[in-house]
């Protein structure tokens, strides 16, 4: 299937509303009460591994480019997107069965009281930075990638390489924030 002359301009602005909008329901609607089969309290760690491998597959893709090797940097990229697909897909599945951890609650009783902030401190400022950016740019990055892939399906190299130029340190940010965000976050977790 050809996209040289395919407009995806409205699909892919359509995906990338519904998916910030499915994830921020989740954090809404009440968790049911169902049992998933496995242990989901593994499921941030397996994020964090999905996170690093799409930074690792993003520095590869990165110096084949460099180094003129298209057809390398072309399933680098195709597999950063299918991790961050399974990502996805995985995190919606955790944030639906469980809920939100929060950062300080050391006796995770859902509530960092005084003294849990005071353990804390001022990291807490920095994980929240952290957080916020990586959400925001998470939220950024989804119909960049889609719009940087469509320009090099449609052979469109000039175009590809410019919005390349703002996808990678965005979409590299973010997968190596996610996993910062999983180091610090990962001792609450009850």
């Amino acid at each position: 299937m050809s996209l040289k002359n395919k407009n995806l301009n409205i699909p892919i602005a359509i995906i990338s509303i519904v998916i910030p909008l499915l994830v921020a329901i989740l954090f809404i609607i009440p968790k049911p009460d169902i049992e998933a089969g496995f242990d989901v309290k593994l499921m941030p760690f397996f994020h964090a591994v999905l996170n690093s491998g799409t930074a690792v597959l993003l520095v590869a893709s990165l110096v084949f480019i460099k180094n003129g090797r298209r057809r390398a940097h072309k399933w680098t990229n195709l597999t950063a997107v299918g991790l961050s697909v399974l990502f996805l897909l995985s995190y919606v599945t955790y944030h639906f069965l469980t809920e939100s951890t929060k950062f300080g609650d050391v006796d995770h009783n859902g509530i960092v009281d005084a003294a849990e902030l005071g353990m804390i401190g001022g990291i807490r400022y920095l994980y929240y930075f952290l957080l916020l950016t990586h959400i925001l740019l998470a939220v950024i990055i989804v119909p960049l990638v889609l719009f940087t892939l469509l320009r090099a399906f449609q052979d469109d190299n000039v175009r590809h390489r410019r919005i390349a130029r703002i996808t990678w340190p965005i979409w590299f940010y973010v997968a190596v924030t996610g996993v910062i965000v999983y180091i610090m976050i990962s001792p609450y977790y009850s």
